[in-house]
């Protein structure tokens, strides 16, 4: 039986993937590329999967990826490891539209920083977790 081999991570094109967006939500996808970097130092960033900015450790599961974020018009999206959302409390996310892994922003809304190192931390706890 052949073996399937994971998709390689080919760091890069994040910058690339900003400038095409519309410049009124740059700077809202800057805020949570800033967050993610913060809070998952050494990680390495990549558009190779889904085609959108996203992060990843080498070692771990699903090539390592633990958050991504995106634009589709009209919003500003935060995808995550489940159930990194459904640990959160309701009220911190009250504001926002969610799924199991993703917390969209609305183009009136400002990208809330502490809780998108909030939402990353767990993702990447949940990622390492899944090592054991």
């Amino acid at each position: 039986m052949a073996r399937i081999r994971p998709r390689s991570i080919r760091p890069g094109g994040v910058d690339e993937y900003i400038a095409a967006c519309p410049t009124a939500v740059q700077a809202k996808l800057k805020r949570i590329r800033d967050a993610i970097r913060v809070v998952a130092p050494g990680s390495v960033e990549t558009v190779s999967y889904f085609q959108m900015p996203g992060y990843s450790y080498e070692g771990y599961d699903y090539n390592g990826m633990f958050a991504w974020f995106s634009f589709k018009e009209p919003n500003v999206r935060l995808h995550v490891r489940p159930p990194a959302i459904q640990q959160q409390r309701k009220k911190d996310l009250a504001a926002y539209a969610t799924t199991k892994a993703l917390v969209i922003f609305s183009p009136d809304q400002d990208i809330p920083v502490a809780l998108v190192k909030k939402l990353v931390r767990a993702s990447v706890k949940i990622m390492k977790g899944k090592a054991r």
